[in-house]
């Protein structure tokens, strides 16, 4: 395994090849990706999004503050992310969490803690009885409201539930009351897809029922609403009731009914797969639910970790298996989560397992790192393109930022052990402990 300074040492050489790319136009942007074709010469429309975009920089500024003093650049950038995100968060009409206003006051509660009250602000003047009608035309012709944590409300009661403040309450409630009302019964239980007429489903955590449960749970936690909790394991039966057992794991599918889009029907990430899915388990249990369909909460969420552990990756196995180091859609993802676990699970031999797991993928990460003078980056695959290396990426989920962020957490993590803090976020607080939580310690 790599050592704790090699994992710093090739997290601090992408976070300075990130840094270089920030470009300056009505304040700080950063390309997508870098190609050195001059086509990302203008900032795209999602510029400050915390998928892509500037936010998305945030949490690897409040990564590099644990371990050192801000470098003048870093000063710099930082002042700008919130100058530019505070200005953009008064006029923006886009709710999300990953594509909008709830991503930008992640950013601002990570950056400079009390400027975030201007994004809620506006989420609550946006609320309507049915959630937040969207921008980002998921459907075309429609704005209807969307449910998942990349896009809907999922995931903006996840940020008013750990962002707090005065209008954190009404933003979870009118969330949730919404969730419940597009909520469709199965025979398991209750099902979400994206979107309320959404006929294909994505069944795990980023887009579908696993991160509508998990909201639901942690509001009805929040707020003493069995209604939402109830509702909360009523999502978790459904899932349970798609999953693998076998072998001691759980998975869930990527896609009901699958997509050819897909080339693998079962995967291990963040996004679709046991990774995120972990999280509706931890956050059942946060909100006191013990047994869902018979397992105990604890097993699943084990079981998912489980899977991850004996998946095989971070091999590339076969084409199409493991071809993302990102945060959303492999390696560091998956490595952030074992961390998160191995810190829950902090004094037992089962934390030690996760914690070989997460240096497993720390590991990977070093190995395939493209290393040159001007610093370090990824390029994944698509091995049906006739160039199957992408562009390297610069983003928080898809790109050096979010993998930068997880290295740096990894050699913190290996020095000072399970008590070392956390840089928590909206869609994953409630997985690791109070106290080691950077904004329940008052950054």
């Amino acid at each position: 395994m790599a050592t704790s300074e090699a994992y710093e040492r090739v997290g601090e050489a992408a976070w300075s090849w990130v840094l270089d790319q920030v470009r300056e136009d009505e304040g700080p942007w950063l390309p997508d990706t870098v190609s050195g074709d001059g086509q990302d010469t203008t900032p795209a429309k999602d510029r400050d999004s915390l998928y892509s975009g500037i936010a998305g920089l945030a949490p690897v500024l409040a990564e590099t503050a644990l371990r050192r003093e801000r470098t003048e650049r870093e000063r710099d950038l930082a002042e700008g992310i919130v100058t530019r995100l505070s200005a953009v968060a008064e006029e923006s009409a886009e709710p999300s969490l990953y594509d909008g206003l709830a991503g930008y006051g992640t950013a601002l509660r990570l950056l400079a803690p009390g400027t975030e009250s201007a994004a809620l602000r506006r989420l609550d003047d946006l609320s309507t009885s049915e959630g937040w009608r969207t921008t980002l035309e998921f459907e075309p012709g429609s704005d209807a409201p969307l449910n998942d944590i990349i896009m809907g409300s999922a995931g903006i009661v996840m940020t008013a539930l750990w962002a707090g403040g005065e209008f954190a309450e009404a933003i979870a409630t009118t969330g949730c009351e919404a969730l419940l009302r597009t909520a469709d019964r199965t025979e398991a239980g209750l099902d979400w897809g994206i979107a309320a007429r959404t006929e294909s489903r994505a069944p795990n955590y980023s887009h579908g029922t696993a991160g509508v449960a998990a909201a639901l749970a942690l509001a009805g936690a929040a707020l003493d609403r069995e209604d939402f909790v109830e509702a909360a394991a009523e999502g978790a039966r459904h899932v349970v009731s798609l999953g693998i057992l076998d072998d001691g794991g759980f998975v869930v599918p990527h896609t009901i009914p699958p997509s050819r889009r897909e080339v693998e029907p079962l995967t291990y990430t963040w996004c679709h797969g046991p990774a995120g899915t972990s999280h509706l388990f931890a956050a059942l249990s946060h909100a006191g639910v013990t047994e869902v369909a018979g397992l105990q909460v604890d097993e699943l969420r084990r079981r998912c970790l489980t899977s991850l552990l004996t998946s095989g990756i971070p091999e590339r196995l076969r084409p199409g298996f493991w071809d993302n180091d990102g945060r959303c859609c492999g390696t560091a993802g998956v490595g952030d989560v074992l961390l998160d676990a191995a810190q829950d699970y902090a004094g037992t031999d089962w934390a030690e397992e996760l914690l070989r797991g997460a240096r497993r993928m720390g590991d990977a990460l070093v190995e395939r790192a493209v290393q040159d003078e001007l610093g370090a980056r990824w390029r994944f695959v698509e091995y049906r393109n006739d160039e199957p290396l992408l562009p390297p990426g610069t983003a928080w989920m898809q790109g050096a930022s979010g993998i930068a962020a997880y290295l740096l957490r990894l050699a913190r993590f290996i020095e000072t052990g399970p008590a070392t803090p956390v840089v928590d976020r909206p869609d994953q607080w409630w997985a690791v402990p109070d106290e080691v939580r950077l904004t329940a310690r008052g950054n």
